[in-house]
Order: C-alpha cells, then structure tokens, then sequence
C-alpha cells in the first residue's frame, strides 16, 4: 500500500475512536469493570484480562504501557499503522496518498505462502483447541486450511462458489507472546471460511476456530450440513451464502453467549427477516464460546457464558410490571408526577396503563399481558447503547413528545392510537434507563477501594407542565 499521509483531524479521530464498541463489533472478548472495560486475550501463559479500556485509551497492567486506539490495534490485533488508521475510521479520512493517482489503490488479494507441512497448525489445533484430526484433515485436504511459510500461522480460507480463494484470515498458533487475527488485504468479505452440504441447514459462527468446534462437537452427519464463519459479526458472507445456494431454507445462528454474540444474533436475526428469511434459529454455546465448550469437555480452563446483563435487567422488569389503575381525567398531571418522583419502573406501569386506557377507546383490546409481550418482543439489544445521561435524554424527549400528544384533541380512531404509541414508548425508555441505572449501581459496587466515590449527579430532573 503506498503510503498515506493522514491529517491530524484523521490521526486524532483514530486515536480517539470507541474501542469498546469496535471490538465487540469484531466478536472480541470483553468484560465490563466499572466505568471500563476489560480485554481479555489468550497467550502462552494463559488467558489475561489485564488491559483496561475506556473510549479510545487504554492501559496493559501486565506489561505497564498502554496508549490510544491506533496503537492498540498494531500491538493486539496484528494491523500496520496505516491499516489501523483506516480501519478505526472505516475508510472515511481526509489523507491523501503521497503518489496521487486517477484511480483508486487496491492491494489486489494473495493467500499467504504455504509452508511444506502444516504440523505446527495441526498441533495448535489438536492439542490447544481440542478440534478434531479427521475434520482438521477434511478442511486441509480442500486447501482451507494451511499453515503460512512465513510466521507458521493458521491460515482459514474462504472460498467462491467455483473453488477460486476469495477471502483470507490469519491467526497466530505460538504457545507464548500475544495472539493475533488479521484478514488478509485485498479480502472479499462477501467470503469466509465454510462448508456446504447438501439439507438446507446453515449454521452461522463468528470466527472459524468457533466452526470446527462446534461440528467437533456434533459430529454427526456433520457434511450434510452447511457451515460458515464471519470472521468477527459482520453478516455480508453469511448473505452471500444464501444468495449462492438457493437450497439453504433453514438458519441457525451460533455466536458466542457473551454480550457480543448476544447482540449479533438479534441484529442478524432482524437483517435475515428483511431479506425474507423467516426459518431462524438461536444455538448458543453452554460457554461463553464453542471452542470454550470444547475445553471443558477436556477438562481444562475455559471461559464460562456472559450474560447479558442489560437484556436480562429489560426483559425481567418487563415481565414483572404491574397492573395500574390510572384516572383518564388526568393523565397527563399524573403522568409528570410519577415522572417526578423518579421510580422509573412505576413510570413505565402508569405509561403502560394509559397507553392501554387510548387503545381501548380506539377499539382494541391490548390488555396488560399482551402490552408486556410486545415491550419483550420489540427490545433490542443491539439498539439499546449509550450512557445513563443519554438514556434520560430519550426518556426526557418521549416524555415531552408524549405529553404534547396528551394535550392535542383526540376524536379519530388512528389520533388516539398514535397517543398511545406515545405512551408506550415512554415505558420502553423507562425500563432502558431503569436497567442502566441498576448497572451504574453495580458498577460502583465493584469499584476497587483506591477509586474514588463517583461525583456524578443524580439523575432526577424535575418536569413541570
């Protein structure tokens, strides 16, 4: 790649990127301690959580250094200064090349060269991943797995419909230093490592190591099914595969049941329905991942499932509301006092119960039950980001547009069904903040004694009509 000389606005973007955000997009592993996040990544010595992340800096206590996105990237996950720079901010910088041409620049795609043998991958693969010899040898025989000359890497390939090597992901094997994953340059991400029977059956991983674990596991009639890895949540391979092999009816999605994984599915599962896709199906790992399953089998550490705290906080309070009786006179003043008083679930039962209260006199029944069903069947995980202070904003905003909807005359059917919409999105916002609430609370309670009490306010502000 010629190189690029990059603007401060684009080295400061960089550096200054959501690194937590950009690594769950990518399947990492990632803990939640406080305010921070932790990185947990594997070596010869073991696994390690000692990196500590926050927006885009972070620390390795292990190794006493840290610094900001870009050099994290080179030093964890294995890009140049160049290609880390680009990927944070995902092709849109202002740099120019330092040799202006008419024509875009593209690093045309090459596999890495083979080594003779792949006895160093093979052994990684058996004995520090536990998959099995003979699928091992099923893939290496259809040269989609190799060992690279070079570094002795594992090498996943993912192939077109005609046998050609479109796409290319590299993982380190040494038992010791940090490992790494890198697609290779020049990629087609429509691509990525798989395998396609002949039942109609895919099933949907995030990385390849995840794959040969699984079918490790339920080795069974395994070739008759089809099998691809995303090399991280991206869904465009996965896709791809459908468009190519019209006989795929049925998918099963088995990320990782972490908060990562978690996420994917549910997005995945959303962009399968609007592609028409309706056969979808969840497998998550008893572990956090299907190698980790694979481990315990074994009898060796592994890393056991995340939950999801945030989703499990929404669905359980969601469940949970209780019926509420409301004066139809006057909504809209209860409504601000029960905001008020700051009791975000007792908000979302009032919201809940006057949103029921306008259906009704539209003509539909939608009763507490039902109204409880559709606020589980509608959350998303995935959509559901950003801080207290944001979430309060929204629920402040669904207020305002809800009692401004309040106040207009409602006489036809389709005006009283959009007030209760109003209504019911002041629920939704009510149990998002009260689940992110009761994570700050857990948060603080994890601090370590050497931090110091949290000076952020309280968020309670006041309405008023």
């Amino acid at each position: 790649m010629p190189y690029i000389n990059f603007s401060d606005d684009d080295l400061y973007r960089a550096n200054t990127a959501d690194l937590v955000s950009y690594l769950e997009r990518r399947g990492e592993r990632m803990k939640r301690v406080g305010s921070t996040y932790k990185y947990i990544y594997t070596d010869g010595s073991g696994t390690h959580d000692s990196v500590t992340i926050s927006g885009g800096k972070w620390y390795d206590h292990k190794n006493q250094h840290g610094g900001y996105a870009v050099k994290f990237l080179q030093e964890f996950l294995g890009f140049s200064f160049q290609d880390s720079v680009l990927e944070l901010l995902g092709g849109n910088c202002s740099a120019q090349i330092a040799k202006p041409s008419t024509k875009p620049v593209t690093k045309p795609f090459e596999l890495p060269e083979a080594n003779l043998d792949m006895r160093r991958v093979f052994a990684y693969l058996t004995k520090q991943r536990f998959i099995s010899p003979q699928i091992i040898s099923h893939f290496a025989h259809e040269h989609k797995i190799y060992e690279d000359s070079k570094y002795h890497n594992v090498v996943f390939v993912g192939m077109d419909e005609n046998g050609t090597p479109k796409q290319a992901s590299v993982r380190s094997t040494l038992s010791f230093g940090k490992i790494f994953r890198i697609t290779v340059a020049g990629s087609d991400t429509d691509y990525s490592f798989s395998h396609f029977g002949n039942d109609g059956k895919l099933f949907v991983f995030e990385a390849p190591i995840d794959m040969l674990s699984f079918i490790t596991l339920n080795p069974k009639d395994w070739k008759n099914h089809s099998y691809i890895a995303m090399n991280g949540i991206y869904e465009s391979a996965a896709l791809k595969a459908l468009e190519n092999h019209s006989d795929l009816r049925s998918v099963y999605l088995c990320t990782d049941n972490d908060e990562g994984g978690i996420d994917a599915a549910e997005r995945l599962w959303d962009i399968l329905h609007e592609h028409g896709y309706t056969d979808i199906f969840r497998i998550a790992p008893q572990q956090k991942d299907w190698n980790e399953c694979l481990k315990q089998r074994y009898g060796v550490e592994y890393l056991s499932a995340v939950p999801h705290e945030r989703r499990e906080l929404y669905l359980q309070s969601a469940v949970e509301l209780n019926e509420m009786k409301i004066n139809p006179n006057r909504i809209a003043a209860d409504l601000i006092a029960t905001y008020n008083f700051a009791d975000r679930i007792r908000l979302a039962e009032f919201s809940v119960a006057a949103s029921e209260h306008f259906l009704k006199i539209a003509g539909e029944d939608f009763p507490l039950e039902k109204m409880k069903n559709r606020l589980v069947n509608e959350y998303k995980a995935y959509h559901d980001k950003g801080s207290t202070s944001v979430k309060l904003g929204k629920l402040q905003n669904a207020m305002t547009t809800g009692l401004e909807q309040l106040r207009k005359p409602s006489q036809t059917a389709a005006e009283l069904k959009i007030t209760a919409r109003k209504l019911y999105d002041i629920a939704d916002h009510a149990l998002r903040l009260a689940a992110e609430e009761t994570l700050d609370i857990r948060k603080e309670q994890k601090e370590t004694s050497e931090e110091s009490p949290s000076d952020e306010p309280q968020y309670s502000q006041v309405m008023s009509c």
